[in-house]
């Protein structure tokens, strides 16, 4: 009650201080010494309050309130950190000359030892994409920041009412002028880093491309051996995913958890002077664990492992051609988009030992138009498949594609596209399944 008291009288005396000094405009020049010598009192006067009034604004500091009435122990929403929104709106339409798996995008072909050519049409908005960029104020000694994003392709929901999908959630600190930086939650695999430019959404997972998201504790450290050179070190731990393999015999439903211990990954990539000084970056990365699948309570268990070991290009020529590409030998990489969707054969009981790989151009040699050419290929060892006579159950051996996709942009925001791909698909033991797909997107970025 005091220090509002005090305000008031400080907010009282300016203001008649301020009056005075209006009134003294009027007066005869007989009485200016005398308000010179006012004046003087009032400035005096003035300072002494002004210090006053800086003592009080100090005092409500230290009691946690200011000078608005606000506690300011209150932060404001995003406490500090700049936000960012980011994402996309985009519907795809796709026609197929044959049944795909999964319709939306594509991921195999069907066999068609039942129905050839059964072409399907399929239109979605599930790829649109909303992202929160955070970061904080950032320094020559010490940065930090986060993402979390989502999309709509949760596979839950009717085609027209999905649910939102989590991709990735992840905060980042780092160290610059050491090099050092970790990363925390969920993002990308550390394990085949690159993706080709397609139109369809599935970017050649399941044809020659392994590496999704999943959470992880990622430690990185870069070195500068010479002039315009980097060398960078990466290292994670990452949950384990898999799937039961005789539901509901699997006695515990986790055999990602249940190996008790994470997956590890790491990469090693150099980046140099390539092409007119460009930066070229070669890679190399692999990654190692194990799932366990308890059949029964009595200590009855499979173990599995998963392994890859990767390569990966990035090669620009000029300023509108590009190359990138990726290869990979590996087992047991269901969980990473590998072995055309397979990682352990059930009959056999035994993991899928897979290779494959992608090579891509990219080409932009007009400001609004963008090109891309590709070719991928996920082929897993036939001696690891057991034939089923059923062709909507027997395994995949083979698949690869070819595209070519345009981009072409109305403005900085607003794209259109239009993706040709041909996919062939090979079974065990039946039929295989050839597809001619073309796909047109509408595309607007925030």
């Amino acid at each position: 009650m005091g220090t509002c008291l005090k305000l008031a009288m400080v907010t009282m005396t300016m203001v008649t201080f301020t009056t005075k000094i209006s009134a003294a405009q009027d007066l005869s020049a007989d009485d200016v010494e005398a308000l010179k010598k006012q004046n003087a009192e009032q400035q005096q006067r003035l300072e002494k309050l002004s210090g006053e009034l800086d003592r009080i604004k100090k005092l409500l500091e230290e009691k946690g309130i200011s000078p608005r009435g606000q506690s300011s122990g209150e932060k404001p929403l995003t406490s500090g950190l700049n936000v960012a929104l980011y994402g996309y709106v985009k519907l795809d339409a796709a026609y197929d000359s044959s049944r795909i798996s999964a319709g939306n995008f594509a991921r195999w072909v069907e066999s068609e030892q039942i129905r050839r050519d059964d072409d399907e049409f399929n239109m979605t908005a599930n790829q649109t994409r909303v992202g929160l960029r955070l970061s904080g104020e950032p320094s020559d000694d010490f940065r930090y920041g986060g993402v979390v994003e989502a999309d709509f392709y949760s596979g839950v929901g009717a085609d027209n009412s999905p649910s939102p999908r989590l991709r990735l959630a992840n905060l980042t600190f780092e160290w610059p002028r050491v090099g050092f930086g970790v990363l925390a939650g969920q993002a990308p695999d550390v394990i085949s880093p690159l993706y080709p430019t397609t139109v369809n959404y599935s970017v050649a997972w399941w044809q020659g491309n392994i590496g999704f998201r999943r959470p992880q504790l990622r430690l990185t450290q870069s070195f500068k051996p010479a002039e315009h050179m980097e060398l960078k070190l990466e290292a994670a731990v990452t949950r384990t995913i898999a799937s039961t393999l005789f539901t509901p015999m699997d006695f515990v439903g986790d055999p990602g958890s249940d190996a008790g211990f994470p997956t590890a990954q790491g990469r090693a990539s150099l980046t140099f002077p390539g092409f007119g000084k460009r930066p070229l970056t070669l890679g190399v990365s692999g990654h190692w664990g194990q799932v366990e699948h308890d059949l029964t309570n009595n200590n009855d268990k499979l173990l599995f492992s998963s392994w890859s070991v990767n390569a990966d290009l990035s090669l620009p020529i000029n300023r509108w051609l590009s190359i990138q590409g990726e290869a990979y030998i590996g087992s047991n990489l269901g969980a990473y988009v590998g072995g055309i969707g397979q990682g352990i054969s059930v009959p056999l009981l035994k993991p899928i030992d897979d290779r494959g790989g992608w090579l891509a151009a990219s080409l932009a040699p007009w400001k609004q138009w963008s090109f891309n050419l590709g070719y991928g290929i996920d082929r897993v060892e036939r001696g690891d498949l057991a034939p089923n006579p059923d062709p909507m159950k027997d395994p995949r051996a083979s698949n690869q594609m070819y595209f070519g996709n345009v981009f072409y942009s109305l403005n900085s925001r607003l794209q259109l596209a239009l993706e040709v791909m041909h996919m062939r698909t090979t079974y065990k033991s039946v039929a295989a399944g050839d597809d001619w797909r073309e796909q047109f997107a509408v595309i607007l970025k925030f």
